[in-house]
């Protein structure tokens, strides 16, 4: 029952979104409307978030007619402090997203209201321990945008839609709703816009069945780990599928992320605090991690998850002093600088706990190609490292049709050689791309976790045979393709061939008797 009243919500809020999305198309481009949606929805969940704790406090000391948004801003200004050290940001009671909407109709100087709001919201937290987790939070949604109409006029009733638009998502009271309500809606808009942006989503974007298998790998036999990391992390949904697959409380030392892009990183945070991560559980920086690492204080991770940017160019051995960088010293050469993916690698590797897993999504050219990558498998091999190489379908991501593996990393095997899954089948088709299923996610973690020889599907290499290989890690290299064709006898082909033969040789006999007739 619980799960059908799951599904009900889910299905509404997901038509309350789209509809907020039908109501704005055309003033604004789909994915720079995204910034604005989740902003929005992000200044309704921290309203909610701050008044739901205030409120709580007073009822459960007895004050059961107590309510937040009523107070006064002066009478409100007493809990700044403790607000500020509990929650790392402060509201006035004016400021609430509840207290706007009530007026919003009428604010001539709307944009500019809520451009007030939003600073003094990031301002709360300068000079306290949050403030790097809530500076710039709100950067992407532009109140004075000519995106959002040409004149100020034009932008508030766009304001105003907006805002009424988020405020009719029933979302309850976030931390007793039967979904994860602000976290899905966030999941939702995120897929919604991804799909129809083509690779301009797809580069921030994981879909959701591929975070969960990454996330299920490196978390197979653990039922809590001391921190998550993910070195290209994007709007965050891999750092966050362990939170829902172990629970967040058992994430015991919390989240941690690196992300180039600066709108995506303000992405990455929202979605924290959406999924009720408080600022003190992430750490989340805006750096290029390959040229500067921003977690040196952080690392080793227990566990470690990407889906890093394929193919990318970067720096490589045109910047000396990396080869000396300990991260990539130990190959003894640098990945390619028109294709960083093996950096990635190497830095995941670098800061892998003992005990720790990583799985990390890869471009197949990776497995195979000569040169710098091949030594850089070498050393992955020879020091076995390598734990599993897992073919995935094509078509999964957005934006691109090629099939892409998961690379394995440990650095505490049982035994010396590599597991190669063959999972190019485990997927159901869907329009005009593929998605793995539950049923599949569970069939590859089995086997994973069993790594056992099954013909067709997985085999266990040595890593001897795989040095033999000139280390080539392409899984059609070992798991041996099953020939679906169809099986044909040729002793019985033969047979009918001569029958057939026979029939013809007595036809143009009967013709030659007919013709000497005539």
């Amino acid at each position: 029952m619980a799960d059908n009243r799951k599904e009900v919500e889910r299905a509404e809020l997901h038509r309350t979104i789209w509809a907020i999305a039908d109501e704005m198309r055309g003033s604004v481009d789909g994915w720079d409307f995204k910034s604005y949606i989740l902003g929005m929805l992000f200044y309704r969940y921290i309203s909610e978030n701050i008044t739901t704790y205030i409120n709580r406090g007073e009822w459960e000391s007895g004050n059961k007619d107590f309510s937040y948004a009523d107070l006064s801003d002066e009478e409100a200004e007493g809990a700044r402090e403790e607000m500020v050290v509990v929650k790392g940001f402060f509201i006035l009671p004016s400021q609430l997203f509840e207290n706007v909407c009530k007026v919003c109709d009428a604010d001539a100087d709307l944009n500019m209201t809520l451009e007030g709001i939003f600073a003094a919201i990031e301002n709360s937290a300068k000079g306290t321990e949050s403030e790097d987790d809530f500076k710039g939070l709100f950067a992407d949604l532009d109140v004075n945008s000519n995106k959002l109409g040409a004149t100020v006029i034009k932008r508030n009733e766009k304001l105003v839609k907006l805002l009424r638009g988020v405020q009719s998502m029933k979302l309850g009271d976030y931390q007793h709703n039967t979904i994860d309500a602000f976290g899905d809606a966030y999941e939702y808009l995120m897929g919604m816009y991804a799909s129809n942006a083509g690779k301009s989503g797809g580069e921030y974007y994981t879909p959701q069945e591929v975070s969960e298998l990454l996330t299920k790998l490196a978390t197979v036999g653990k039922t809590q780990i001391n921190k998550v990391y993910d070195p290209a992390c994007g709007s965050g949904s891999l750092l966050l599928k362990a939170a829902k697959i172990l629970g967040k409380e058992n994430v015991r030392q919390g989240f941690y992320g690196q992300e180039i892009n600066l709108t995506t990183y303000n992405l990455c945070r929202i979605n924290m605090f959406l999924h009720d991560i408080d600022y003190d559980k992430f750490d989340i920086a805006c750096e290029d991690t390959l040229l500067s690492p921003q977690h040196w204080d952080d690392e080793p991770f227990e566990v470690i998850v990407s889906n890093p940017p394929y193919s990318i160019k970067w720096k490589g051995d045109d910047d000396i002093t990396l080869i000396n960088d300990p991260r990539f010293a130990p190959a003894g050469v640098l990945a390619p600088k028109s294709k960083a993916d093996l950096a990635f690698i190497m830095h995941s590797l670098s800061w892998l706990a003992t005990n720790g897993t990583a799985a990390i999504v890869c471009f197949p050219g990776v497995m195979y190609r000569g040169g710098a990558e091949k030594k850089i498998r070498q050393y992955l091999i020879d020091n076995n490292y390598v734990d599993c190489i897992i073919q995935l379908p094509d078509n999964l991501f957005f934006g691109t049709p090629i099939a892409t593996c998961i690379m394995v990393l440990k650095k505490a095997k049982k035994d010396n050689a590599t597991l190669f899954i063959d999972a190019s089948k485990e997927c159901v088709k869907v329009t005009n791309s593929n998605k793995i299923t539950p049923q599949n996610i569970e069939h590859i973690v089995q086997m994973f976790a069993d790594r056992a020889d099954v013909q067709y599907q997985c085999k266990l290499v040595s890593n001897a045979t795989i040095a033999e290989g000139d280390y080539n890690l392409s899984v059609s290299q070992y798991v041996e393709q099953e020939d679906t064709r169809e099986k044909v006898d040729i002793v019985e082909l033969n047979a009918r061939l001569e029958k057939i033969v026979a029939h013809e040789d007595e036809l143009r006999k009967q013709i030659d008797d007919i013709i000497k007739s005539l």
